[in-house]
């Protein structure tokens, strides 16, 4: 194999599919990245045999061929050169790198070891085209309630599922919950994707990115993302009921100032450090004000007010952290949140008429 390509491609190829490749495992190939001829580009590529990661990059061919070299290294030293054309020349196992005056040998392994990348058949699949911007929101606002518990790996991911025309992501970790829905939709999907590979594509996304492709089919999920694609196992098995943990009506209903409820909530969660995070939650409607109170026996105690639209008193017990993240993904100047009492599942939405994204919180027991 002979070519030349731009450090600039080759850099950021190497940057995205780098991250995929695994030194820790039984086969130490998984460490190494491809480096295959396919027409006149380069594809750059790693798996981890659980994700798949590949990226072209345009080339000037001279002879074609194949090998797969240390990740670290390479890209290491691909990033260090100075911006120009790198000349890659490949002799048995052994790749030279050229650019300038900087010459390096890597020592490689023929291709033939390395694992088949996946592919999907696109014809029998099911596929969305998704703005980036969109894309990225929907799964911040989601990933962030997804569980790290590998004994229930069905909750590991978020939850890509059709519902009465529209595309929906969930995700839960069974003390809280996240709902968005995305987009209207005509074909039926039930997919549980793993929340390692939907935040590898958010690492891939850049700004001239204009969509996102998804394609799914029964066992894999794809992305293609420019001149990337991101193909990854979906997670086998059925994902709960979580839409019985919704409550459809609220005895209180706070609606609030955003910044005013991540301020009080932020100054509360200093004072909770001692005490597992618990800040109490009181709401007025004489006073027409929200309260948070926190007390750690150490250092002191908290209450903050600020008024907000309160329809009738109520008093609830929450994680600070869990109430915090929750208040840093929902979208709006203005948001509402409602509650039964102090053991019922607690909702936060954006203040809109039309309410895309929904965020449940469990109590704590105070």
């Amino acid at each position: 194999m002979e070519l030349s390509v731009t450090q600039e491609n080759l850099t950021k190829a190497l940057g995205n599919v780098g991250r995929v490749a695994s030194s820790k495992t039984g086969l130490p190939i998984l460490s190494n990245i491809l480096l295959r001829t396919d027409g006149n580009r380069l594809l750059v590529a790693a798996t981890n045999l659980e994700i798949a990661s590949t990226h072209y990059i345009g080339a000037k061919i001279i002879t074609p061929g194949a090998i797969t070299i240390p990740a670290r290294l390479v890209t290491d030293f691909i990033s260090s050169l100075p911006k120009g054309t790198v000349e890659l020349k490949v002799k048995d196992s052994h790749l030279t790198i050229s650019s300038g005056s900087y010459k390096s040998v890597i020592n490689g392994v023929i291709a033939d070891e390395f694992p088949e990348l996946p592919t999907i058949d696109e014809s029998s699949s099911i596929s969305y085209s998704i703005a980036p911007a969109d894309f990225k929101q929907a799964v911040t606002q989601t990933i962030i309630t997804s569980s790290n518990d590998n004994t229930r790996p069905t909750l590991t991911g978020v939850y890509w599922h059709s519902f009465e025309g529209h595309l929906y992501l969930a995700a839960t970790d069974g003390y809280r919950l996240s709902e968005r829905r995305l987009m209207e939709t005509k074909s039926e999907v039930a997919a549980i994707i793993p929340s390692s590979t939907l935040q590898e594509v958010i690492r891939t996304l850049s700004d001239d990115i204009t969509e996102v492709d998804v394609l799914f089919d029964e066992t894999q999920v794809r992305f293609r993302v420019g001149e990337s694609e991101i193909t990854s196992r979906l997670i086998d098995g059925n994902y709960p009921d979580y839409r019985q943990l919704i409550p459809s009506t609220s005895e209180t209903a706070i609606v609030i100032d955003s910044s005013e409820f991540v301020r009080i909530t932020k100054i509360a969660g200093l004072f909770a450090r001692e005490s597992g995070g618990s800040v109490t939650l009181t709401a007025s409607k004489e006073a027409q004000t929200l309260a948070v109170r926190s007390i750690a026996s150490e250092y002191g105690e908290n209450t903050s007010n600020t008024p907000a639209e309160v329809t009738s008193d109520g008093q609830v017990t929450l994680n600070s952290r869990y109430l915090s993240e929750a208040l840093s993904v929902v979208d709006g100047n203005v948001v509402e949140f409602r509650f039964n009492g102090k053991l019922a599942p607690c909702v936060l939405t954006a203040k809109v008429a039309d309410v895309n994204y929904k965020h449940i919180i469990m109590p704590l027991k105070s």
